[in-house]
């Protein structure tokens, strides 16, 4: 079993003296940075020029500035930028500004598991992977919580690297929820795995499928809106709250029952056995390869786009757009406005 560790395991005070280098301020980018300056760390944040996060980031309190001068200025530098985006900024902007000592930090293990990023032996690598999106990260701290988080160590060429990945996850509010120890490549398939089969993957194409199948047999969109989308964060927030025990005992015993037998039909051997496939594709680099092929200037995003696009026009979705307008309860705080 790995170590958990919690606000009295960690020393921010490993940060004193040292400036963190932030390259990035979206979702995890503007958390980091904010909730490590609100906990008194020397924070500068790392953008391309032109960007349009930097007069955001500079109205925020923050000193910005490109991604090199950054890296040069810093001696923790914290990638968040996309995965795919990550490896050519660190050829062309960190690496040549990296010097012995200084530490790499990660917040996501994709890039050095899979080899994109290769680090001089002389640098500390380390990982600070929030269990939870950048906003809630931000929300968390504000509310005087926090968003579990992993550490791990990859390199750690000063002797203290996981002292200074605990005082970081300390510093952006981790170490009030807990912080569990682990590994670059655990993390980075387990992530991976979880995102593509369950989180993201698998509960979308659930409640799309319960949905087209209530819409098939007839039934108004609305209501199958509601019945198997919309209810989700209602039984995902008792899981969240008081595991499925918690869930099974907050709903109705026809509820429990219809749960109990017919969970298994849907998520039957077979599934087991897909699941497996896209485990075993993610261990040896299939799905990453795959995935940056995609995203590169050879591949030019064209099948990612056109799933994107085909995903938006659903009907899910257009029922969806309606039947949030009459959430009065919703109208803040909305990553997109529809």
């Amino acid at each position: 079993m790995q170590n958990i560790y919690y606000q009295q395991d960690c020393d921010l005070a490993k940060l004193n003296g040292k400036t963190v280098a932030v390259i990035g301020y979206g979702s995890q980018g503007h958390a980091h940075a904010l909730n490590l300056k609100e906990s008194g760390v020397s924070v500068i944040v790392g953008l391309y020029t032109g960007s349009k996060s930097w007069e955001k980031a500079e109205r925020a309190g923050l000193t910005v500035m490109t991604a090199e001068d950054a890296a040069r200025a810093a001696d923790i530098i914290m990638i968040l930028i996309n995965d795919e985006k990550q490896a050519k900024l660190y050829t062309e902007s960190i690496e040549p500004n990296l010097t012995a000592g200084k530490t790499l930090a990660f917040a996501h293990g994709f890039n050095i598991h899979f080899g994109c990023i290769r680090p001089p032996k002389d640098v500390n690598v380390i990982m600070i992977a929030p269990k939870g999106p950048g906003h809630t990260v931000r929300s968390e701290f504000l509310a005087g919580k926090g968003v579990p988080c992993l550490v791990a160590v990859e390199q750690d060429a000063t002797g203290d690297a996981l002292d200074l990945a605990l005082a970081y996850a300390l510093g952006i509010g981790g170490a009030r929820a807990g912080v569990l120890e682990t590994t670059f490549r655990t993390e980075t398939e387990t992530d991976l795995f979880g995102e593509q089969a369950v989180l993201c993957g698998g509960v979308c194409a659930l409640m799309q499928a319960g949905f087209e199948t209530l819409v098939e047999a007839g039934y108004d969109p609305r209501n199958a809106y509601f019945e198997c989308i919309h209810e989700m964060k209602l039984i995902v927030d008792l899981i969240y709250q008081s595991g499925f025990e918690g869930m099974r005992y907050s709903v109705s015993n026809t509820a429990e029952y219809g749960d109990y037998v017919t969970g298994p039909k849907i998520i039957t051997d077979e599934t087991k056995k897909t699941m497996k496939k896209i485990l075993a594709d993610i261990q040896d680099g299939t799905f990453a390869k795959e995935f940056l092929l995609e995203m590169s200037d050879a591949g030019s995003q064209v099948h990612f786009n056109a799933l994107r696009r085909k995903a938006a026009e659903h009907p899910a979705e257009t029922v969806g757009k309606e039947v949030r307008k009459l959430y009065s309860w919703s109208d803040e705080d909305k990553l997109i406005n529809n």
